[in-house]
């Protein structure tokens, strides 16, 4: 009995779309063109030739860049970098008419546009829309530079694009489903708690903390009570804790009700043929009856039972 095939996963063909190419002496080359009958690897005869030295002013900006934070002294440091040694690893481009556009290394690329470079080297690669989309969302997911919020906003786009479940993009991915739903849930912070994270003052584990709670209100005050009072993660988990442990009691205060308002709830409820609920304050001297409806129709009978219940010269004294 054979054992069950593991699905294929897309990250890491895309890998192997994105590795580094290592120039070979030239006594090496021939070994290339006659590889042993075991091997499992395919001639890299169309690898090699599709290496090539573009102008940079040929090539176009990917369409679908998830990333949008770019760190400028980082590029300082590549370009620098660049201009003692080149471009080490090629970019990936696909023909787009008489030009080329971006699949993946915009990194280098602009780097290479800040060294002043006329040329990079790039490996040309035909691709459909469709293929270069996927490929450039997945090769933004699996960098580990990304801030949280744009892999949440690359999680969010691969999965609305391709019409998957969380389930199944974390399966083409090889991630972990898990992980890819509590990226997307950053998603649902206030606009302000999400700039935080992407300007790197709140971590990954203090946006989830802040997630239980239970309103964007309460959200932004502890966000901002983390970022000034450079809190640790464990800290902000344990304001969450205390803020829901003694909101939990609150509410099982405020249901704990005295006996004789719980009968005087059933009997209004069997009178008006919905449900009452009789809130209480000030020692029992104040409240207000809640009476509800779900129609129109239910809220007329409810208004006759009241009038029948009541009589008309009950109403007016």
């Amino acid at each position: 009995m054979t054992k069950k095939e593991k699905p294929k996963r897309l990250g890491r063909g895309l890998q192997s779309l994105l590795s580094p190419i290592i120039p070979l002496p030239a006594e090496a080359k021939e070994l290339l063109s006659a590889p042993p009958e075991d091997s499992n690897f395919p001639p890299d005869k169309e690898l090699r030739d599709s290496l090539r030295e573009l102008s940079i002013d040929a090539i176009s900006p990917n369409p679908y860049q998830v990333r949008t934070v770019w760190n400028e002294q980082e590029l300082a440091d590549l370009a620098e970098s660049i201009k003692a040694n080149g471009v080490i690893q090629p970019i990936i481009v696909r023909p787009s008419g008489s030009r080329f556009q971006l699949i993946a290394g915009e990194r280098r690329f602009r780097a290479a546009q800040l060294a002043s470079l006329t040329t990079i080297p790039a490996l040309v690669r035909p691709a459909s829309d469709k293929q270069l989309l996927e490929w450039s969302l997945v090769e933004n997911i699996q960098r580990v530079d990304l801030n949280p919020i744009e892999r949440a906003k690359a999680y969010q786009d691969y999965l609305s694009t391709f019409s998957l479940t969380q389930a199944q993009g974390a399966e083409r991915l090889g991630e972990d489903r898990s992980v890819v739903a509590n990226y997307l849930r950053l998603l649902d912070l206030p606009q302000e708690i999400k700039q935080m994270l992407a300007d790197g003052q709140l971590a990954m584990g203090h946006a989830r903390a802040i997630l239980s709670l239970p309103t964007d209100e309460l959200r932004r005050k502890l966000a901002n009570r983390a970022l000034v009072g450079r809190l640790s993660v464990r800290e902000v988990e344990r304001l969450v804790r205390k803020y829901i442990t003694g909101s939990s009691q609150a509410k099982t205060t405020v249901r704990s009700k005295p006996p004789h308002i719980l009968d005087l709830e059933r009997k209004l409820s069997s009178q008006l043929a919905t449900k009452v609920n009789i809130e209480t304050r000030k020692n029992g001297q104040r409240g207000r009856i809640i009476i509800e409806f779900y129609s129109l129709d239910e809220f007329d009978n409810i208004t006759e039972r009241i009038g029948l219940a009541c009589g008309e010269s009950e109403l007016v004294n």
